[in-house]
């Protein structure tokens, strides 16, 4: 019986242990949920890019910087029919995920500018982005600039 006893205060010494480690272990980091909203955003606006043939697609992290929004994402169209479709399949991707951007710029389609929220897209052709070289402004690299050439400018 002595034995029994002796085992049960063992065992009730090492369930102390163990809570007390588990309790003095820092909690778990708990992700933003508008953190991975603005990230699944960021990668179906990526994806439509893509999809549409972009070019020099740029992300520019806001955070810190302004509170318009969390990311700027920057690309280029071939001509004016381009960057129009390429907002029309941003716009279509963004309504898929329950969003309703607004947009300006359509009728031209030199600069298409889509505003989802937290996350801003500008569509430009190359040579309107080029004339106002919104990476320059917000600290992003320039299209087909790689960071150690950003820097020594």
């Amino acid at each position: 019986m002595a034995k029994q006893a002796s085992a049960a205060k063992t065992k009730a010494v090492a369930k102390t242990k163990a809570a007390t480690k588990s309790s003095t272990k820092p909690p778990a980091p708990v992700k933003d949920p508008a953190d991975a909203a603005v990230t699944k955003l960021v990668k179906g606006i990526h994806a439509s890019l893509d999809d549409a043939k972009a070019e020099d697609i740029v992300s520019i992290d806001l955070r810190g910087k302004t509170s318009i929004a969390d990311v700027m994402i920057i690309a280029t169209g071939r001509s004016t029919t381009h960057v129009g479709a390429i907002a029309d399949r941003i716009l279509k991707d963004c309504k898929a995920q329950g969003l309703v951007p607004r947009i300006e710029g359509i009728p031209q389609c030199d600069w298409v500018l889509v505003d989802a929220g937290d996350v801003i897209v500008h569509l430009f052709r190359p040579d309107v982005r080029e004339f106002y070289n919104l990476e320059k402004m917000w600290g992003g690299p320039r299209p087909g600039e790689g960071l150690e050439s950003s820097r020594a400018h």
